[in-house]
């Protein structure tokens, strides 16, 4: 019940639920059971118990985050590499932009998101390290603002594993003086232009094919 209540949104992000002594009236079961059941859904993510006499729990919308979490621990566990995660991003991404182009509301959906998103890359040219900061939440806005939840969701966590390592990747290569130089940044922004513009023309095929071509160019770096 609980957990059917974060996740429909009838429990709000932030909300605090309990005390205990209440939550044992209303769902009439055991101490230890619902200690069990908050343990649960602590582990999920969904909520963070309170310690003390009366108890309770603070709730958490369910995030990309998690999933993010959750896919890379299976991840390590098989011992993937991070060019699989660079492959399925560069498969997947591409199909996103290619939504982004086909929603009729992109106008105001999808392109006011982008183009903020490209503002900061954009002030941030000289700046490595923003540069990259910038750059990953424009391309988590293709994925987000895909209008396919599933898509969003899925992707969106690989989206996350993939800005961690390039974060990693950037600061080391900031640190021995070895980042692509503003040339090759700026390419990147013409590279994301060009997105935003065959996005706002509507034109499905020509997007995934750009966001392909810019997808191989940047994750190159990143394996090397």
């Amino acid at each position: 019940m609980l957990r059917e209540r974060i996740v429909t949104g009838k429990l709000a992000d932030g909300e605090v639920i309990g005390p205990q002594d209440d939550l044992l009236t209303e769902f009439r079961v055991s101490k230890p059971t619902l200690r069990e059941a908050l343990r649960i859904l602590e582990s999920e993510g969904l909520i963070t118990v309170l310690r003390g006499n009366k108890g309770g729990a603070v709730v958490h919308t369910p995030r990309t985050e998690t999933a993010a979490q959750a896919i890379d621990l299976v991840l390590r566990s098989r011992r993937s590499a991070p060019e699989d995660v660079a492959a399925a991003l560069a498969r997947l991404e591409p199909v996103c932009a290619g939504l982004c182009a086909e929603r009729p509301d992109r106008a105001t959906g999808v392109l006011p998101a982008l183009e903020t998103a490209q503002r900061a890359v954009e002030d941030h040219l000289e700046d490595p390290l923003g540069f990259v900061r910038a750059a990953r939440d424009f391309h988590a806005q293709l994925v987000f603002t895909c209008g396919n939840a599933a898509m969003a969701v899925a992707v969106g966590a690989l989206e996350r594993l993939w800005s961690a390592a390039e974060q990693d990747w950037a600061g080391g290569a900031a640190g021995r003086g070895e980042f692509p130089g503003i040339d090759r940044r700026a390419e990147g922004v013409k590279a994301h232009r060009r997105l935003i513009k065959l996005i706002a023309a509507g034109d499905a095929a020509g997007a995934e094919r750009a966001a392909h071509r810019h997808l191989a160019a940047a994750q190159c770096h990143v394996l090397d």
